[in-house]
């Protein structure tokens, strides 16, 4: 991708400029010692489980991927973490090489022309994000919790969504309480929603509640873009 694009941001839909939302404020949320301390240990065991689990097939997904379409297998994004720590994201790539030509482009869902053939199966199944295991185990990621968004979005959805980086108080996920109920077609005034209701419960059982939950998503291609 261009990096010289980035400052410019190209959404599906548009806001009003009267039209703003406000997010709760979270003040400093409790530490939890143990629930991060167990919440942790679910997330390397289960990387590499996962990892160990699904190396076979993905060096299938990647012959795929080389053999269908131009361009590198997997696809890398700046994200904002924990705090606002800038990492970079590693997904298998499902789209165009030039899919951002024009600048930062929020995806426009199953209509979105620069998803390749393979990309759309990927994405529907959702093992687009398996190459995210490795962050997991690295601690760049959480199995659950919010989904990592860019910064330049995080600039734009802030002129209307006052407090969306609320959700960079907590460890970014693989999947999470957003994604579970409402699917990747939700609006970011939505998404927060469900961000934040997941920070202030945030628990052992909701985690793994959330991770049951996603595999029902993942079985049904509910929600995915």
């Amino acid at each position: 991708m261009n990096d010289n694009n980035e400052t410019k941001v190209i959404l599906p839909f548009e806001y009003e400029e009267d039209e703003h939302y406000y997010v709760e404020k979270l003040g400093e949320i409790p530490a939890k010692p143990v629930y991060s301390f167990l919440k942790r240990c679910i997330d390397v065991v289960g990387s590499v489980f996962g990892l160990i689990i699904c190396f076979i097939p993905m060096l299938v997904i990647a012959a795929a991927i080389k053999l269908t379409s131009p361009g590198k297998v997997f696809y890398s994004q700046e994200r904002l973490g924990l705090n606002g720590e800038k990492f970079m994201l590693i997904k298998f790539r499902t789209m165009r090489t030039d899919a951002e030509k024009s600048g930062a482009q929020w995806s426009k869902g199953k209509a979105d022309d620069r998803i390749t053939p393979i990309g759309a199966f990927l994405r529907k199944t959702r093992i687009d994000e398996l190459p995210q295991l490795w962050l997991c185990l690295t601690g760049k990621l959480s199995l659950v919790g919010p989904r990592p968004e860019r910064g330049v979005f995080y600039d734009e959805f802030e002129k209307h969504i006052h407090g969306f980086s609320e959700r960079l108080k907590v460890k970014p996920g693989l999947t999470g309480l957003a994604q579970v109920c409402g699917g990747y077609d939700l609006r970011p005034e939505e998404k927060v929603v469900y961000d934040v209701e997941y920070i202030k419960k945030r628990s052992i059982f909701l985690d793994i509640k959330i991770l049951f939950m996603t595999v029902g998503v993942i079985l049904n291609h509910d929600g995915a873009r």
